[in-house]
């Protein structure tokens, strides 16, 4: 077995390993909150909905690529393949989606009372559940066109017109429905990507106009960074984290599916890099939420600003 090989099965180990366990571990604590009778906010449904699609993509893709770098290929039939190939689709559709709804509904919720979508922020809320289900729904249904797409090395067809994902071959066809799939894969990526970005822009600039607005407590108070700067800082951290992790996705995912014949490295590094994201987002969202960011948003709070402002931030 090469070192190469034993590099890249130590990454997908620790990557699937550390993920399943932060996803995990948090999803188990929202479990125990709900069965011992907390209240359950809206913020903590997506999250409930996110660490399951983010243990669906790790565990789909980590593992069996885990177990095609230390040297065994031929494991999966191709009813396998398949399988595994869709639901990793499918937990990395709604993780994203999943993702950019929470950034979407925090938005909404600390909006001034008079801006042009106050309507909606009333009504958001009452359509959380259904958008969540409706996300799982839109990506199992458009996730099934990569089930003919794939097939399990044990199959008997012409190996020289497949792409070889080391434990699943990809069947080749004319460029021009090649193109069409990766754009018709990439396109609802790209659609959440854009809203979450808006999203996210919104909530900075809303925190920085309250900042202005509040200067004068700012001048009696420490030195150190304002509660406004730290809930932004941590904002921007899940959303340049996301954005990267998946831009460079989409990228890799786009080039595997045109490219005849990709290269192992460019093969493992979209592996890689489509599992970051999964992997990290527990250890974001418990950063977002630790001490700093309370006392940062309890700060806020006993400014007497509207609770608009700070109760969608101390529910994420």
């Amino acid at each position: 077995m090469a070192a190469s090989d034993v590099a890249v099965g130590v990454i997908f180990l620790s990557q699937t390993v550390v993920g399943a366990l932060g996803n995990s571990s948090l999803l188990l604590h929202y479990l125990v909150l709900y069965f011992t009778g907390c209240r359950v906010r809206h913020t903590d449904l997506i999250l409930q909905h996110l660490f399951v699609a983010n243990l669906l993509a790790l565990l789909s893709r980590g593992v069996p690529q885990t177990v095609a770098a230390f040297g065994v290929k031929d494991f999966l039939s191709d009813v396998g393949c398949k399988l595994l190939f869709y639901l990793h689709r499918v937990g990395r559709g709604v993780s994203i989606g999943s993702t950019c709804l929470l950034s979407v509904f925090q938005a909404m919720k600390i909006s001034p009372g008079d801006s042009w979508y106050s309507e909606l922020k009333v009504k958001s809320p009452k359509y959380i559940g259904f958008s969540i289900y409706l996300s799982w729904i839109l990506y199992l249904l458009v996730n099934i066109i990569i089930i003919s797409h794939m097939t399990g090395k044990r199959s008997k067809n012409n190996i020289t017109s497949m792409k070889d994902f080391e434990y699943c071959y990809s069947v080749h066809h004319h460029r021009t429905t090649d193109s069409l799939y990766a754009a018709l894969l990439t396109f609802p990526d790209v659609l959440c990507v854009g809203l979450m970005l808006w999203a996210s822009s919104s909530m900075v600039l809303i925190l920085h106009r309250h900042k202005q607005r509040m200067k004068y407590v700012h001048k009696n108070s420490s030195p150190r960074s304002s509660p406004e700067s730290r809930a932004t800082k941590n904002i921007l951290l899940l959303v340049s984290t996301f954005v990267s992790f998946y831009t460079l996705s989409c990228i890799f995912q786009v080039c595997v599916i045109v490219i005849y014949n990709p290269h192992w490295l460019l093969v493992k590094m979209g592996a890689i890099v489509a599992g970051s994201f999964p992997a990290l987002c527990p250890f974001l969202l418990m950063n977002r939420n630790s001490s700093a960011s309370r006392l940062s948003l309890s700060g806020i709070r006993n400014r007497k600003i509207p609770d608009s402002f700070t109760k969608p931030l101390m529910k994420n």
